[in-house]
């Protein structure tokens, strides 16, 4: 059995706002924020697939609401005081406001002067002095050895603690970590972030694995990184969480080449977006269809030796993406993101990217070329497609594409999708010389709170450069690609 120890120190996410709370000896339960982490804890334990036991601390500033007294099920959850003050008058009142018998305590810990001064204590002798004939059980005393996880995760980090966390469950030790380190870290008392080890011992919001949220302006957008290779299902219960990550608005794409959406609720605001998309049938048709300029570039490279070919990951490939990534800091007349990435870092991500392949493109043994590969449902994504910039006078990229659709053809892969097309005149040329097209689709945006309403109204959700017309956005890219080159020579010079 996983057994957790909470400690509810504080009602809010907002340490100011929670030692206000204190310092004024405030004793409220109101408030949309009010036990916000506790109550994400307390879902995750009850969806938890594993047998756990949570125990539940709470100080007279902490009492649980109604909705998190719902959520700490007697089957699962265990509520016990933390004693602030007054250990009598603080174990009758939890009893009393929670109606459930109480048969453990911990005293809350306030080591410093000002933590003392906050909690009303003597600045001097024992915290706390617990009466003789005081009848709950010291939670310390009564259970098996306690650790502190939040502690722990920012010190070892989540790589390590996640094999730890499971050896010290499997010995019977008491998990202990505080509700307002689940998002947050402090380098003060260094502890924290938990959430992503909570999430790996309890084996839940597995869809919130691929999730990403980017702060804008006054409010939080979201979506998920791997939306154009599944589908992404809008449940309330998967909205439900994103709204209690403090997420506003929720972003997905309709997948219509494979899987359209059906009956989009009234409050969705759709946009116009597009992928370009080519529809694969069988090579050969491939080849006809292109044209001649294209299928003349594919022979120039097999005429200049260049060698095409499907290759499995490995430290070689790793060094020679490594070697294209570093070639250049500018790409297509614009600063190059990959540029400057440690051998290391391209290593890691090759070998933790998954349903993929790899074609290399060599010439002399050296690769000077790269595709990867990506299969989604119903969908093969070009995720990169890159080569030596000395080199491509020989037509290495028109060869890997070949390559690539050839490699979808044999696998009966029917859509290749390479990017968007609109904001990038040259790369757009090269994907309509090669038969993408610019598949018209939707991209919704979901408001989750009223500030995700207000955003949307104003605009404010879309990406600049897709809500400009196209007559404004044409003029402007000779211009973006000057400050994008820029940016990057003045960053270089600074390092010189």
């Amino acid at each position: 059995m996983i057994k957790l120890r909470i400690d509810v120190d504080y009602p809010y996410q907002s340490r100011a706002k929670s030692f206000l709370q204190v310092a004024l000896r405030i004793k409220t339960k109101k408030g949309k924020d009010y036990l916000a982490n506790a109550h994400i804890i307390a879902r995750m334990i009850n969806e938890s697939p594993r047998e756990v036991r949570g125990y539940w601390f709470f100080t007279p500033y902490t009492m649980p609401d109604k909705k998190l007294l719902e959520q700490l099920n007697p089957q699962r959850h265990e509520i016990a005081l933390h004693v602030a003050n007054k250990p009598i008058e603080e174990w009758k009142k939890l009893e009393k406001e929670t109606n459930r018998k109480v048969e453990y305590y911990t005293i809350h810990g306030t080591e410093g002067r000002i933590a003392r001064l906050l909690w009303g204590r003597k600045s001097k002798g024992p915290q706390i002095v617990i009466p003789s004939d005081f009848s709950l059980m010291d939670f310390q005393n009564e259970k098996p050895k306690t650790l502190s996880i939040d502690r722990d995760r920012y010190k070892y980090g989540f790589e390590k603690m996640a094999v730890l966390v499971e050896e010290w469950i499997a010995q019977g030790v008491v998990l202990s970590f505080h509700p307002e380190w689940l998002f947050k870290s402090t380098e003060k008392s260094q502890r924290g972030p938990v959430y992503d080890l909570l999430k790996s011992i309890l084996k839940v919001d597995t869809d919130l694995n691929t999730l990403s949220v980017k702060k804008k302006s006054f409010f939080k957008i979201a979506h998920d990184v791997q939306e154009y290779e599944k589908n992404a299902w809008s449940t309330n219960e998967f909205l439900e969480k994103l709204k209690e990550r403090g997420v506003d608005v929720y972003t997905f794409l309709d997948r219509k080449w494979c899987c359209p959406t059906q009956n989009p609720l009234v409050n969705w605001r759709g946009e116009d977006d597009n992928v370009g998309l080519l529809e694969i049938k069988t090579y050969p048709e491939w080849l006809q269809m292109v044209g001649k300029k294209t299928r003349n570039m594919i022979r120039k490279a097999e005429k200049e030796g260049v060698k095409i070919a499907v290759v499995e990951a490995s430290d070689a490939l790793a060094e020679g993406i490594w070697k294209i990534y570093n070639e250049t800091p500018i790409r297509q007349e614009r600063a190059f993101s990959h540029y400057g990435e440690s051998l290391e870092l391209v290593k890691g991500n090759m070998y933790a990217s998954k349903n993929n392949t790899f074609v290399g493109a060599y010439l002399d043994g050296e690769l000077i070329g790269f595709i990867q590969l990506v299969y989604g449902d119903n969908i093969a994504i070009t995720s990169n497609i890159l080569s030596l910039q000395k080199h491509w006078d020989k037509a290495v990229n028109n060869a890997l594409l070949a390559k690539a659709v050839e490699v979808c053809a044999g696998r009966g892969q029917r859509w290749l999708m390479y990017g968007r097309i609109g904001n990038h005149p040259s790369l757009d040329r090269f994907k309509d010389n090669n038969g993408f097209v610019k598949f018209l689709i939707k991209r919704y945006y979901i408001p989750l709170t009223s500030k995700g309403r207000l955003a949307i109204r104003l605009g404010l959700h879309r990406e600049l450069k897709d809500a400009l017309p196209e007559f404004v956005k044409k003029p402007l890219f000779p211009v973006l690609n000057w400050v994008s080159r820029t940016k990057v020579k003045v960053k270089m010079r600074l390092r010189s």
